[in-house]
């Protein structure tokens, strides 16, 4: 008999789907999918199967997909759903929701799953009815990829899975799973308009976000930047969509532009800008440095496929569509509205960008190939680059110290490399289920996941997952045994810190050879960069558990010059 369980499966494998994050449940869905070839990732806990998801997405620029229980399974997909939710990343979660004849009987398990879900997708329903299946998938798949991306969560009834249904309608295909959906493009009157403030500006400048990534925008904002001479940064979401040895890149723009960043030194360009534009960007608080870095008289222009989000924070022109077709149009009207006055002022321009990526190498030399032990975070990024090479490579990191520490000192070394890192609501523990996902969506390409201690406590267990699963992830613990970021933001606001920030002692390597995995543990910084090279040319998984300098923190700006100051005052 050709169930609802099948016919869910069938519409799915039509929408491209091919991998799906679950553990057992709803498992006549789960059957189903694994008959018609669609493989099975068996994630360790809900919290991590939805990070995958999410990693998966991104990567691949198609939905993702997970699967969970009701009730206490279903609650641990509410945080990974944030994070796809604030990020726009669209992840199609399918729960099992309890017979439909024992609803609102305190049946077991039993939760109010919309509810649940509402403040975290975009879209939350339950199918009641198999005549309205195709429906629902039709508008699950459609509300998650179309517009803003973003998650949606479907619940399914267990006994509606076993009756009998009819075979999909044709309206699938695998482009339906595939973000983003509709392209819709700016007005072309703003467009001229915003031609002419890009033409005539005297110091214009671009900030790029996740939004090209997103849209797969790419090619489009590098043809925009060389056409038009114009400077371009990105936000810690849009890492990797400018070229970063570009003569006009300025590198990641935001809340970290301290000491020994190329922010602290390109910053000035951003702020003396008199008109800014803005690409795919929500221009949250770690994005603008709390929203201090424009300059108060600049012109911004924002681009973004959310009209909610353009002028949510600036007042600005609004050029409210796709990037890739807008970016393309508004390159092509910069030719016409003339490109005189930015090609005039580039050489000088490119000068002074050369000038500002020297001043930064030089500050951060000492740095970068320190010999110090325990190892500073900037000499493990350096061994990482070298390591790595020119291939091409996925990084991921988690949340917290981790992701500035790829971002700042991991170079974008094409157009389209990809940095991936939980920002949405930046939650700790993502940085491995990302990386398991983005290997699944990228697998013949090398992944490396930079995570701090504190964050990979939360999915030791998801290391026999990418061991079970075979993907040759090279996962590099930052083991310095505190959180430290909250440490150290709570000397910055209270002048002390709590004690709630120190772990024990732990080799993480042992966590990775108790599951098969090649576990290895570095303190010597002579010893890491050989160890990394090796590890990638094995393809197999590895983890590198790296003894780092406590008192080591990226150049976030809000901790200067307090936090030097306190740690002193606290010596003293």
């Amino acid at each position: 008999m050709f169930t609802v369980a099948d016919q869910i499966a069938q519409i799915l494998k039509d929408c491209g789907v091919e991998v799906m994050f679950s553990q057992s449940l709803p498992s006549r869905l789960i059957l189903a999918c694994e008959d018609i070839g669609i493989r099975q990732v068996v994630y360790r806990t809900e919290n991590a199967g939805g990070a995958a998801a999410d990693g998966y997405a991104r990567t691949a620029n198609k939905i993702g997909v997970v699967c969970a229980q009701n009730g206490p399974a279903a609650t641990l997909l509410v945080p990974p759903l944030a994070e796809a939710f604030k990020a726009s990343t669209p992840v199609i979660a399918l729960v099992q929701e309890v017979e439909r004849s024992n609803t609102d009987r305190n049946a077991f398990q039993e939760l109010d799953h919309p509810a649940l879900f509402s403040s975290c997708t975009k879209w939350c329903a339950t199918v009641r009815e198999r005549s309205r299946v195709e429906d629902y998938l039709r508008q699950a798949v459609i509300r998650a990829t179309s517009g803003r991306p973003g998650p949606v969560a479907l619940m399914l009834p267990a006994d509606l899975l076993l009756e009998e249904a009819v075979a999909p309608s044709p309206w699938q295909s695998p482009t339906l799973g595939r973000f983003p959906l509709d392209r819709p493009v700016a007005s072309p009157q703003d467009i001229e308009t915003a031609a002419t403030l890009l033409a005539q500006a005297e110091h214009p400048v671009v900030i790029a976000g996740g939004g090209v990534h997103g849209s797969g925008a790419i090619a489009e904002l590098a043809a925009l930047q060389e056409t038009a001479s114009l400077p371009v940064g990105t936000t810690t979401m849009g890492k990797g969509a400018a070229d970063e040895r570009h003569p006009l890149s300025i590198g990641t723009v935001g809340n970290a532009m301290g000491a020994y960043s190329i922010g602290q030194f390109t910053k000035p360009m951003i702020q003396r800008a008199d008109v800014v534009l803005l690409i795919g960007t929500r221009t949250n608080q770690n994005g603008t440095d709390s929203w201090s870095l424009l300059p108060p008289g600049a012109k911004v222009i924002h681009l973004d496929i959310d009209g909610v989000e353009v002028g949510r924070n600036y007042a600005s022109l609004r050029l409210v569509g796709d990037a890739k077709p807008t970016l393309a149009a508004l390159t092509a009207a910069l030719s016409v509205a003339g490109l005189g006055k930015r090609t005039d002022q580039r050489p000088a321009l490119e000068q002074e960008i050369a000038g500002h990526w020297q001043a930064r190498d030089a500050a951060v030399e000492g740095r970068i190939n320190s010999t110090a032990t325990p190892i500073r975070p900037e000499r493990i990024m350096r061994d990482v680059a070298a390591a790595v090479g020119d291939r091409p490579v996925c990084y991921v990191a988690d949340a917290s110290y981790a992701s500035v520490w790829i971002t700042t000192y991991l170079a974008a070394r094409h157009p389209g490399a990809r940095f991936l890192t939980p920002r949405g609501i930046a939650g700790l523990g993502w940085g491995l289920p990302m990386a398991i996902g983005a290997q699944l969506a990228r697998p013949d390409d090398p992944v490396v996941c930079v995570v701090g201690d504190g964050g990979f406590g939360h999915v030791w267990s998801e290391v026999e997952t990418l061991m079970r699963e075979k993907l040759p992830i090279i996962l590099i613990v930052l083991n310095n045994g505190t959180l430290g970021f909250q440490r150290d933001a709570e000397m910055v606001k209270f002048a002390r810190h709590t004690d709630a920030v120190h772990f024990g002692q732990v080799d993480h390597s042992k966590v990775a050879e108790a599951v098969g995995c090649k576990g290895l543990r570095v303190s010597d910084p002579a010893r890491l960069e050989p160890e990394i090279r090796s590890c990638l040319q094995s393809g197999e998984p590895a983890l590198i558990d790296v003894v780092t300098d406590r008192d080591a923190y990226p150049p976030l700006a809000a901790f200067e010059p307090l936090l030097e100051e306190r740690r002193a005052a606290q010596k003293g």
